[in-house]
């Protein structure tokens, strides 16, 4: 009887959070270990098909960087980067269209679906969801808060950034109760199709939404002070203050840049949590404490 009223418990804890929350917005940055093994895809797939059942509206941004690597090996290609930025040529590129949009983002819709969701894959080129341009070293730096030293306005090939969004295909998505699964590739007015950090994509479309929340899920548990203590809650001036002192590693500066641009767009809290904890969507979102580490205006 106990264990049957501490289940009780835990879900009237939630419940001021699912009033809280009904009918809002949270878009999640999908990637990490908990996009690649098979337990925690299953419990990815619960968490999401949980929350929309109880009344919020997700919307998921997926990378797939180790998917594409092993591809381009499979067909004897080199992967190459720069400063961290895949460099993209034309054939590249329809290897990273082909494994995001033709491979993972229809498993994802599939996991979904499965587990009782209505979902739709979406590219950043339908419905010009998302306008891009070219990637330049400098604009790149810029995301990750420092000088690219000794370097020019170097090509990244078919990278790009977000230019603009257009959520109308997104809204009318939610609008029938589906859950848009997005890969993050967008196009430009001449055609041009460009990569862009998937990262960089969900706080594009959490700002474009003025969604609740932006949770990006990693495979760390958050941010880590100059002494290498956890931080549960930190303000958006403090983690601007973060970058530019050097405390975030260059690993996690996209990702915080993308919580700070969803902030600055009009978003209510930014969340990074390790999304190898079974059930860390829930955790996060429906708990006092959460796991991981939010970002306040």
């Amino acid at each position: 009887m106990n264990r049957l009223i501490k289940k009780a418990n835990i879900l009237i804890e939630a419940l001021p959070y699912i009033r809280t929350f009904r009918g809002k917005t949270v878009v999640i940055k999908y990637g990490g270990h908990a996009m690649t093994e098979t337990a925690l895809k299953e419990r990815f797939a619960e968490d999401i098909v949980l929350l929309k059942y109880v009344g919020l509206n997700p919307v998921i941004v997926h990378g797939g960087g180790p998917q594409i690597d092993k591809m381009l090996t499979r067909l004897g290609i080199e992967a190459k980067f720069r400063h961290g930025v895949r460099i993209t040529d034309e054939a590249t590129m329809e290897i990273v269209e082909m494994v995001l949009a033709g491979k993972i983002n229809m498993e994802i819709v599939e996991l979904l679906n499965r587990h009782g969701a209505r979902s739709v894959g979406l590219s950043g080129k339908d419905g010009g969801l998302l306008m891009a341009h070219p990637l330049t070293a400098k604009s790149w730096a810029k995301s990750l808060g420092k000088d690219l030293e000794g370097d020019d306005e170097g090509d990244f090939g078919l990278v790009g950034e977000v230019q603009s969004v257009d959520p109308s295909l997104v809204l009318k998505l939610q609008q029938d109760h589906y859950i848009p699964v997005i890969v993050p590739i967008g196009t430009d007015k001449e055609g041009n199709t460009y990569n862009i950090n998937a990262d960089l994509v969900a706080g594009a479309i959490a700002a474009s939404l003025h969604a609740e929340k932006l949770v990006m899920m990693t495979d760390i548990k958050g941010i880590r002070d100059a002494n290498n203590r956890h931080l549960s809650t930190v303000s958006r001036k403090d983690a601007q203050r973060m970058v530019k002192k050097g405390v975030i590693g260059e690993g996690m500066l996209p990702k915080v840049q993308a919580c700070l641009d969803a902030l600055a767009g009009g978003a209510g809290k930014a969340h990074i949590i390790d999304g190898r904890i079974p059930h860390a969507l829930l955790l996060e979102i429906f708990t006092r404490k959460g796991i991981g580490t939010e970002i306040v205006s």
